[in-house]
């Protein structure tokens, strides 16, 4: 599961980095969890990429409210083909999410430790998405929405959580925008290196912010 994320890397750079010539101002943000907008990478109708604001949690397009998305952050990947919610999304709509790195909790004794999880190189990386766009029958108002596809963690990962959002790097994030499913279904192997260490657990109030928040109150696992 991938439930809170953080994304502070100037946007302009970032979206380079995955294909986008233009950007939109975007605010560092060290604590992103549901129901907020998110920075994304999609493809227009003419295939060019573009950088967009989605709300996290996706409405399918067939929802008759749009609470669903409350539910609907997370997608697993061995099921987004066929899953009725999903499988328009994977087959049209797919998107990356931009992050700087993404929290899990693991449990030690009795108590659930966040730690932040990120590259060792420090760059920016994308969260393999799929994007809906929902549309009020009453007021014709549209709600453009997002999800974060997870896979079975890797080896690094196993020691935080048994499942983790698949992470590309801009060579993995092309090949998904295009189409392909290879990057993931090899996920795991595809991983980019990763590293991890504890912090403190104000992370856990969706209301607190800050770049403090990423830092480490113990030792940094890699």
């Amino acid at each position: 599961m991938c439930g809170r994320f953080a994304f502070y890397s100037p946007s302009e750079a970032a979206a380079a980095l995955f294909g986008v010539s233009t950007a939109i101002e975007i605010q560092p943000r060290y604590n992103i969890a549901p129901t907020q907008y998110i920075a994304a990478v999609r493809e227009d109708q003419d295939k060019q990429r573009e950088l967009v604001m989605l709300r996290w949690g996706l409405v399918p397009f067939w929802a008759k409210d749009p609470s669903i998305g409350n539910r609907m952050i997370n997608a697993r990947a061995e099921t987004i083909a066929e899953k009725p919610s999903y499988r328009a999304a994977f087959r049209h709509r797919r998107c990356v999410v931009l992050a700087d790195g993404f929290y899990e909790w693991r449990r030690e004794n009795d108590a659930k430790t966040p730690y932040f999880i990120s590259l060792t190189s420090g760059e920016p990386f994308a969260l393999a998405g799929l994007w809906e766009n929902w549309t009020d029958k009453e007021s014709g108002e549209s709600l453009q929405t997002t999800t974060l596809i997870t896979t079975e963690a890797n080896d690094f990962m196993q020691s935080l959580h048994h499942r983790m959002p698949v992470v590309m790097q801009s060579d993995a994030a092309g090949e998904w925008l295009a189409g392909s499913v290879e990057p993931v279904d090899q996920a795991a192997q595809r991983t980019p290196k990763l590293q991890a260490w504890p912090v403190d657990r104000r992370i856990n109030n969706a209301r607190n912010e800050g770049e403090d928040l990423i830092d480490a109150v113990g030792d940094i696992l890699s």
